[in-house]
């Protein structure tokens, strides 16, 4: 992300955009779909390697706003356990694996997603029903988002 200035700019990105079904340009096109991270400034990271949570102040300062720019919105990916711990609040007494298990209970506002880092591989092999039953819904429910109607308007430019 820092040297490209592009979301999901990695591997991650490679499987978030193949559950997704879009290539690289239907996925960056910011008239269409809007990438909107949970905190708004990197964390840094911790001494594993792994990434820090979001900063707590920046959801609750800059989600509402955001949101509020983009008036067409047809669908939000719930991508990973901040982003989810966020929206669905009631889902941080659950596991992650209960929470994306009960995916269709979100529909059709959110659609729940492990995040997709190499660390979800094994997840992945565990729960073959998320790629399985969840990413056919997943696709489909991305392809209608991102046909035009007449009553959803372009994301504004960032």
């Amino acid at each position: 992300m820092h040297e490209t200035g592009l979301s999901f700019n990695d591997p991650s990105g490679d499987r978030l955009r193949a559950w997704l079904a879009l290539d690289r340009e239907s996925f960056y096109d910011e008239t269409r779909v809007a990438i909107m991270p949970i905190g708004f400034c990197y964390p840094g990271r911790d001494v594993k390697g792994s990434d820090l949570p979001p900063r707590p102040e920046c959801a609750p300062l800059w989600q509402a706003r955001l949101r509020a720019a983009f008036s067409a919105i047809e669908l939000t990916l719930l991508v990973g356990s901040y982003a989810i711990g966020y929206y669905l609040p009631d889902s941080r007494r659950r596991s992650m694996t209960e929470t994306i298990l009960r995916w269709r209970d979100f529909l059709p506002e959110y659609f729940v997603l492990p995040h997709p880092s190499w660390r979800t591989t094994r997840w992945l092999r565990d729960h073959a029903w998320f790629e399985s039953e969840a990413v056919p819904e997943l696709r489909s429910r991305v392809a209608k988002a991102l046909i035009p109607t007449p009553r959803s308007a372009p994301y504004p430019h960032r």
